[in-house]
């Protein structure tokens, strides 16, 4: 099973998240719930940076992702990210609708 911690501050804002396992829906290499996590968080990841210029701090490894936000965002880009977090727990979401024995979500303060 696939874990999503969905990393808030005490205003809701989300600073970051963290991933880890493997969903087992399928054979690696054919796994179409962590290729669709993968892609989603990846994905985000990179968004972020090439369309705010805000550089998440980020560890991968096999089957794990952690992605945090610096300790300072610019004001002007704050908003953007997290438009773009809060778009990536709405498509995390969309894939445990369909497949929730393979992915679990999880907020945290």
């Amino acid at each position: 099973m696939i874990t999503v911690h969905i990393l808030r501050l005490d205003d809701n804002r989300i600073h970051g998240f963290q991933v880890e396992g493997h969903a087992g829906y399928a054979d690696p290499g054919e796994d179409i719930v962590c290729a669709g996590v993968s892609s989603i968080t990846v994905g985000t990841v990179n968004s972020i940076e090439a369309l705010t210029g805000t550089v998440m701090r980020t560890r991968m490894k096999n089957g794990f992702l952690s992605a945090s936000l610096p300790s300072v965002v610019e004001e002007s880009a704050a908003s953007q990210v997290q438009l773009l977090l809060e778009s990536l727990v709405v498509m995390l979401q969309g894939i445990a609708d369909s497949y929730g024995e393979y992915i679990q979500i999880q907020d945290m303060k």
